[in-house]
């Protein structure tokens, strides 16, 4: 049975929680085996010879080693040289403990082992054939799996979390949080638990959250790692931001209220806080060794117009912050990562995946990363290129729909914003990606300039979530959009969503609520929503109108100052006499005899109709 975890301390002090690959756990069992025989049978032979010896000894008697036979393989050398190291240390902890007087029968039934300063608490008489989970969480059971499928995400609404700036258990509104010191603010995993009330009641149906695994520890001029992107160690959590039971109470909240759990995940690479030259690698685990990584190349501006390789295979980082390049071509690292997926998955009941730096992975790593994962899987391919993001979803669900950003945000910045060029992205997107239905839409996150940065105008704010919400794909909403944040770029736009008070009475925030409220409508009357692909019907160099299913947004880049007028509005699917709401203002409309929609164009605002029969006893608008 495994053992509960112990209560949390204070965060400053509290040790990282260590996870047990279930690979390694059976080379410390075999190593056992193998020091026992080796000081009894092959005592006179030092080094790998006497190794070799020792195992075909034990196998002469009919214990295997393992399953994979790692000592046969020697084209993979460095994966030998693990399984030799731990066989090595497990050798020296088996002298001290004899020489202690417990003898190798009392460390067979001690229950801890060391690693890196951590305890980790193992059953003595686990079996080989226990979960994967069991052994590789600490002995922590899996959580129930929803066998949640990729196409149950078209219908979710996500609001993008990061973990350490949204909030603390204790809810507090005063904590202060420099975001220019880059450090650490507070938020926790059970913090997000105590606020979801605040994500639901805007209509959201998932949340995504940063990565969760164990980060370098040293604040560097570059600041701290609270982000999540700084990874050093696949088994451990981020105590910072909690412990085990804190991420699986909060897997069992979101998804008791119906609710999606996406998580943040690193592949690409491991963070060192030094140039190249002084990376110690027996501290990135399960990584280990330099061999398990890419010789170092930085990638240059030049490489991400001409060179893919280089993109896939040199590094990220400076300086002051190394990321490590993982080679995902090598054998152990893929194993491992397929290992470790299917554990986080199956511990914390994961229903999505968000991969960070997607593109510097080489795109067949990915196809069978998403089959271990079993989940959706969403990547960041930063480029703005059509023809460069689609193809990776040949080998991933989703991506982030880059493409679009970058159009959409110029296009509503101010009323000189090119809203043909948004226009005829939005035909390239459909025409080039697989799914368009499974990209996620975003205009704003921590990775880009906050959207007030670079207009402040309430009515442009309220354009660009409208459509974020209303377009193709899976829209996203990064905290503190509803509370019209303006951090102009990292690290300033990763505001303490605290300092809010987490008010409900924001424009933006009932805003936000409105529209998801009458998309969720949309997807309940008519599921077809979500893989229907929506369709310009009218275009000006200020206004784009959109009709999907049975909603039809009208969107403009004029602001508030703006004159107010009428645009009748040809080719929607609604016919003469049909009554309208605009679900925004609750205002209706008549389309008129010519089959036109009078829309009443005020303050710039975007506007959002839908056939008033189908919101009957809907609860929107008092219907």
């Amino acid at each position: 049975m495994a053992e509960k975890p112990l209560p949390p301390t204070p965060r400053s002090s509290r040790a990282p929680e260590v996870f047990i690959c279930k690979e390694l756990e059976v080379y410390r069992e075999s190593g056992l085996q193998l020091a026992d025989a080796w000081r009894n049978d092959s005592p006179q032979v030092a080094g790998s010879e006497g190794i070799q010896r020792a195992y075909e000894g034990l196998e002469s008697k009919g214990v295997r080693i393992s399953s994979t036979e790692i000592h046969k393989q020697d084209e993979d050398a460095p994966l030998k040289r693990k399984w030799q190291w731990i066989i090595l240390g497990t050798i020296a902890t088996i002298v001290i403990a004899v020489a202690v007087g417990g003898g190798v029968g009392g460390y067979l039934r001690h229950k801890k082992i060391s690693h890196q300063s951590a305890n980790v608490t193992v059953p003595v008489n686990a079996s080989s054939t226990s979960s994967t989970a069991d052994r590789y969480f600490n002995s922590t059971s899996p959580l129930p799996s929803l066998g949640t499928k990729t196409s149950q995400w078209r219908g979710r609404s996500i609001y993008q979390v990061m973990t350490d700036r949204f909030g603390d258990a204790d809810k507090s509104t005063t904590s202060t949080c420099d975001t220019a010191a880059r450090e650490y603010c507070g938020g926790t995993w059970a913090g997000i638990s105590a606020n979801l009330d605040y994500i639901q009641n805007m209509g959201f149906t998932a949340i995504w959250i940063s990565p969760v695994t164990a980060q370098l520890t040293q604040n560097t001029s570059e600041g701290m790692a609270y982000h999540g992107y700084w990874q050093q160690n696949l088994f451990e959590l981020n105590p910072n931001f909690g412990n085990v039971s804190d991420l699986q109470a909060l897997s069992t909240a979101v998804h008791s209220r119906g609710m999606y759990l996406m998580l943040d995940v690193v592949v690409n690479h491991f963070g060192w806080a030094g140039n190249e030259t002084t990376i110690n690698y027996t501290i990135l685990s399960p990584f280990d060794d330099e061999s398990y990584f890419h010789t170092y190349c930085p990638i240059t501006s030049q490489d991400y117009a001409f060179d893919q390789e280089a993109v896939e295979d040199c590094w990220l980082g400076d300086n002051t912050v190394s990321l490590a390049d993982l080679n995902t071509t090598n054998p152990f690292v893929i194993s491992t990562y397929h290992t470790w997926i299917k554990s986080l998955v199956s511990t914390f009941a994961v229903d999505g995946l968000r991969i960070d730096t997607a593109k510097h992975v080489q795109k067949s790593f990915w196809s069978n990363f998403t089959s271990a994962a079993g989940i959706y899987t969403m990547g960041e391919v930063l480029s703005g290129e059509v023809n460069y993001t689609c193809p990776y979803q040949s080998y991933l669900d989703g991506v982030l729909n880059y493409p679009l950003y970058y159009p959409l945000t110029s296009a509503f910045q101010n009323s000189s914003g090119n809203i043909t060029s948004l226009v005829s992205t939005l035909s390239d997107i459909q025409s080039s990606c697989n799914d368009t239905s499974l990209l996620g839409t975003f205009t704003e996150n921590q990775d880009v300039p906050r959207f007030p940065s670079l207009n402040p105008d309430l009515s442009l704010a309220k354009t660009v979530i409208a459509f974020t919400l209303l377009t193709d794909g899976i829209p996203i909403i990064y905290q503190g959009q509803e509370q019209h944040f303006g951090g102009s770029g990292d690290p300033y736009n990763r505001e303490a969503l605290w300092s809010s008070s987490y008010s409900t009475k924001s424009l933006l925030y009932g805003f936000i609520g409105s529209v998801n409220q009458i998309r969720n409508q949309e997807i309940y009357k008519s599921p077809d929503y979500v893989t229907e692909v929506s369709k310009t019907i009218y275009s000006d160099a200020h206004t784009i109108a959109m009709q999907k299913g049975n909603i039809l947004g009208v969107f403009s880049n004029l602001g508030a100052n703006s004159t107010n007028y009428t645009l009748p509005l040809k080719h929607s699917s609604f016919k003469a006499n049909m009554t309208l709401v605009e679900v925004i203002s609750c205002d209706n409309v008549t389309v008129n005899a010519k089959g036109e929609v009078p829309v009443p164009m005020e303050e710039g605002l975007p506007k959002i109709f839908y056939p008033a029969v189908t919101l009957q006893k809907s609860g929107i608008c008092f219907m």
